[in-house]
């Protein structure tokens, strides 16, 4: 073994740990992204999946991905206006139970971003003293 090598059971615990923080890194990108489609459908119910994916920023198919999960969640549903000439007109409705997980997101997103600003505060603290003492 090479004298800088890990042992191989630190080694597997690193890469365990790190399978683990890129699934947790995952799930919670999913959840930012389920709580932000229903954030902006909660204000806009007629909005394309189209318009929903230029306005976050994602790609047409992972924002259909996401609503087609929220629909299975039972968190969505589809409203087809059938009083309206135009048969694919569509609105995205929260259900009561969207409602309810979007309030707990909304929780979770606003604590998480709380906890970035205090360590982006930090750092920027940090390298303000670092540019000072550099003059």
């Amino acid at each position: 073994m090479h004298p800088l090598a890990a042992p191989a059971p630190f080694a597997a615990a690193c890469a365990d740990a790190a399978a683990t923080d890129a699934a947790t890194a995952d799930a919670v990108l999913h959840l930012e992204i389920h709580f932000k489609v229903m954030r902006l459908l909660q204000a806009k119910p007629d909005m394309s999946q189209r318009q929903m994916a230029k306005a976050l920023g994602l790609s047409l198919g992972k924002t259909n991905f996401c609503v087609q999960a929220l629909l299975a969640k039972g968190w969505l549903k589809l409203q087809n206006f059938s009083g309206n000439a135009n048969k694919q007109a569509y609105a995205y409705l929260l259900t009561p139970e969207g409602i309810a997980n979007k309030a707990q997101l909304t929780t979770r997103f606003l604590q998480r971003k709380q906890q970035e600003y205090v360590l982006l505060k930090a750092e920027i603290e940090a390298l303000q003293r670092e540019a000072s003492a550099a003059l």
